[in-house]
């Protein structure tokens, strides 16, 4: 498909995307899985959505990572925060915590590029909660384990971007020079977090004061629009230079945090959202390069693997640190294997800052790993529950 015809591209991405959608309910799959096979199909197996077309469209992803990260911002109010009390915190560092570092040295033993090893790593600590919260809501569980999992889950895109902000650039840094001194590798990552922080904070309280003045849904749909553009616009590296995901991540906590009326600003955002998420799928998909999956392939194997062992490991310490019941001990590890927008996202972005074989490696992996945690992570997801009781027998059918 030419390039020059970015409105006929978008129009054959939301037809296929839709239509896998029907097709995969009827396997009782996630979309996001859908919206992957349909960009897979469109792009490496029939070349409708050439490389020319989906870098053509590269706003259209920017712009869907902003409000991924906005979301996730937006689950921390300071008084839900409050209520559930450090366990959900100490849980959530130790079990994406290990699971950084478990891939780190895994991919290490078996030989990998240290900004292989770096950027797998950071990603690896991110859990996606849609395909766990809509296992909760379909079954209605509840018990210790959804009550731990829900906070759980919320807090863990946070803290896989926060390692990402900083392993991504020394993963940069050392992709450009073996000789990175103190500045490179510690100095400006952390400077990098800072600013991001601060930035997205002052664009999250701006929003809050400009929206006293406005009150219909459009208006404020508009500002949301005009807050996550002008935080990815400033995160650019010729502006800035700052971690777009952190920056829209801010705004959203600011958000919720400062705008008294801040629930009813996430429903007019959660309306627009969802054709931009597809969209955001469809593209990822059709940016996967089918060449270096033969490269990737043992990597990949690692990843998905050692990945789900960090997750498990982690989240059993730290349930015994912190006392918990023995089903929350026993069964919690096991609902934060799926994986997809933010693990993505991150991986759309290093196919960016790592050009070359290993950015496409990350990326394949990523994605791979993404269908792979769709696909299994839901059934895993349903028998933990169930065996932890909190899925009753008469809630499966």
């Amino acid at each position: 498909m030419p390039t020059d015809l970015p409105l006929l591209s978008l129009a054959v991405a939301f037809a296929a995307a839709l239509l896998m959608g029907r097709l995969v309910r009827f396997l009782h799959l996630p979309n996001v899985t859908a919206y992957l096979v349909a960009g897979l199909l469109l792009g490496p197996v029939f070349g409708v959505l050439s490389p020319g077309v989906t870098s053509g469209l590269s706003v259209i992803s920017d712009l869907a990572l902003g409000f991924i990260a906005y979301s996730i911002g937006a689950e921390f109010k300071m008084s839900y925060l409050k209520q559930i009390g450090v366990k959900p915190l100490v849980i959530t560092c130790l079990e994406s915590g290990c699971a950084s570092l478990f891939v780190f040295l895994a991919l290490l033993l078996i030989g990998q590029p240290m900004p292989v090893c770096l950027t797998l790593a950071a990603i690896a600590a991110a859990t996606a909660p849609a395909a766990t919260l809509m296992v909760i809501r379909q079954y209605h569980a509840d018990g210790p384990v959804c009550r731990m999992l829900l906070p759980v889950v919320a807090m863990d895109d946070a803290t896989g971007l926060m390692l990402y902000a900083v392993l991504s650039k020394l993963a940069i840094s050392l992709n450009g020079s073996a000789s990175a001194g103190v500045m490179e590798l510690v100095i400006l990552p952390l400077l990098q977090i800072v600013g991001s922080l601060a930035v997205g904070f002052v664009i999250g309280a701006l929003l809050t004061w400009v929206l006293r003045f406005f009150h219909s849904r459009g208006n404020k749909l508009a500002l949301t629009l005009c807050a996550v553009m002008i935080g990815v616009g400033l995160s650019d590296a010729r502006v800035l230079n700052l971690s777009s995901l952190l920056v829209c991540m801010m705004i959203g906590a600011a958000m919720v945090n400062l705008y008294p009326k801040s629930d009813a600003m996430l429903e007019v955002s959660d309306r627009f959202t969802p054709p931009l998420f597809m969209l955001f799928f469809v593209l990822s998909g059709a940016a996967l390069d089918f060449s270096v999956l033969a490269t990737a392939s043992l990597v990949g194997v690692v990843y998905v693997l050692i990945r789900v062992a960090g997750k498990v490991a982690g989240a059993t310490l730290g349930a015994k640190v912190e006392k918990c019941e023995p089903a929350i001990v026993k069964w919690l590890g096991l609902t934060l294997i799926p994986q997809a927008g933010v693990a993505i996202g991150m991986a759309r972005i290093a196919l960016k800052d790592l050009p070359g074989q290993y950015g496409a490696i990350i990326n394949a992996v990523v994605l791979a790993g993404t269908m792979i945690y769709e696909l299994t992570g839901p059934l895993i997801t349903k028998m933990a529950l169930t065996r932890a009781g909190e899925i009753r027998a008469e809630q499966k059918a």
